[in-house]
């Protein structure tokens, strides 16, 4: 395997010299799961209202953003749940294996939600969805993260969160034609998740494709089982919990929490506040008399996912010329303005298409980056799916209720730019916590 040991020579040669097609693999097999998980999250935004049309009966319709919130809570609870549980057992069981588990159940009752036959229905495979989808981050951010060369791997980890960016972009696209051609009429939201059951098919790829993290391999091999990549961080030759560890040793317990509330911060904001986006501007364009207001809802969609595209390539590069810290500040500071900006100061249609572009660079491609780059830097190989797991997904443990309290926001006060700005103000924590962790940049990655 490539050795990831430093060496002067490689600060004279491009961040891509030493990149093999194994490397290449990698990445696109990781890519491309988040691509589909980036499809599945964005297509529940897109198609909500038409669900909610379908599926509400006439005492629920007084209380539709209550019921979108859930919809989408329950979903993002199933996330956080089965990515716990699956980043523990990449841990013990692989990351190869757990990626292929995770892609195919996913796909599977992705493509039977479309056969919902009520709306509690809907949302019970919704959460099963979640549920099979969540596994899947931490297990390609791990693989990658323990393949490629130090030098690169900050760039392939901000590539393989483009994926997410993607993804959405492909849901949005995949509505407008099925919207504009509309084969089943109202019913035409049933056949974007029989789109998002094609990955199935991408597992015969991660199958014959990629393989096993040799890294990890090595270091359940030699029982290293404390968080920074030691020997035997208890003592003894039987394995911990890795869920556990990870909180045992004060350094790794500090580590863990400080970056799980920047997770949370990102999770609750993204989830709670970009999702009323859409929504935000079919008002916006049918208070300003536009002829068709819907479609401004869908520009608005696209145009923010394109951002957070932009954002998702230059992040690895972006983070090793700031530094990790500077980089989260950076992040976390657009975060906030963007969603002042958006949703109170901006007030033409023109304005809003520029104001979600920039909107989706900070608060879905900057704010989900470092997740992909920073936190396989911190921890050692035998617990590195379980950390990053934890991080990413145990803030959608709490954030999941977020989308509910925004509908409920939105419900009381009248309006998406109330619900946006008093949830925003979550992105504060990212101005302070990032001076409390350590920085990593051009750093071993531990074993």
């Amino acid at each position: 395997m490539q050795s990831i040991a430093r060496t002067d020579s490689t600060h004279t040669q491009p961040w891509y010299a030493g990149l093999t097609p194994k490397h290449w693999r990698i990445l696109t097999a990781s890519w491309l799961g988040w691509v589909f998980d980036g499809y599945e999250a964005y297509a529940l935004f897109i198609v909500m209202p038409f669900v909610l049309k379908t599926m509400l009966t006439a005492d629920m319709v007084a209380n539709k953003p209550v019921y979108a919130g859930l919809a989408i809570g329950i979903t993002l609870l199933g996330w956080g749940i089965g990515g716990m549980v699956g980043g523990v057992l990449a841990d013990y069981v692989g990351r190869k294996r757990m990626m292929v588990y995770s892609v195919f159940f996913y796909a599977l009752f992705t493509g039977m939600t479309a056969f919902a036959s009520n709306f509690w229905v809907f949302c019970f495979l919704r959460f099963i969805t979640g549920l099979a989808m969540g596994s899947e981050w931490s297990t390609g951010v791990a693989l990658l993260a323990e393949t490629w060369p130090n030098k690169a791997r900050p760039k392939g980890a901000g590539f393989l969160q483009s994926g997410f960016g993607f993804g959405t972009l492909f849901a949005a696209v995949a509505w407008m034609v099925l919207s504009q051609t509309n084969p089943l009429g109202e019913n035409t939201w049933r056949l974007v998740f029989i789109v998002g059951a094609l990955p199935a098919l991408f597992c015969l790829y991660i199958r014959r494709a990629v393989d096993e993290s040799e890294k990890w391999v090595a270091a359940v091999r030699a029982q290293r089982w404390a968080t920074n990549g030691g020997k035997n961080g208890t003592g003894s030759t039987k394995r911990p919990f890795t869920l556990t560890e990870i909180f045992r040793e004060p350094e790794s317990r500090k580590r863990t929490l400080l970056a799980f509330l920047l997770s949370l911060s990102a999770t609750v904001g993204w989830w709670a506040i970009s999702a009323l986006l859409p929504g935000f501007a079919v008002h916006m364009a049918q208070t300003l008399g536009e002829a068709t207001p819907a479609v401004w809802g869908l520009r608005a969609a696209l145009v923010y996912t394109t951002g957070a595209v932009v954002a998702y390539v230059l992040s690895g590069f972006l983070a090793d010329m700031l530094g990790r810290r500077l980089f989260l500040v950076f992040t976390y500071a657009g975060s906030l303005l963007l969603t002042l900006i958006t949703y109170q100061w901006t007030h033409s249609i023109e304005g809003l298409m520029v104001a979600s572009f920039v909107n989706g660079f900070f608060t879905l491609g900057c704010a989900y980056s470092w997740m992909a780059i920073y936190p396989a830097e911190l921890f050692g190989s035998s617990v590195r799916a379980t950390a990053a797991s934890f991080i990413f997904n145990a803030a959608r443990l709490i954030a999941w209720v977020f989308p509910i309290v925004a509908g409920t926001i939105v419900k009381t006060f009248g309006g998406a730019p109330q619900a946006a700005t008093s949830i925003g103000l979550i992105y504060l924590i990212g101005l302070v916590v990032p001076w409390f962790m350590p920085e990593t940049r051009n750093q071993d990655l531990p074993d």
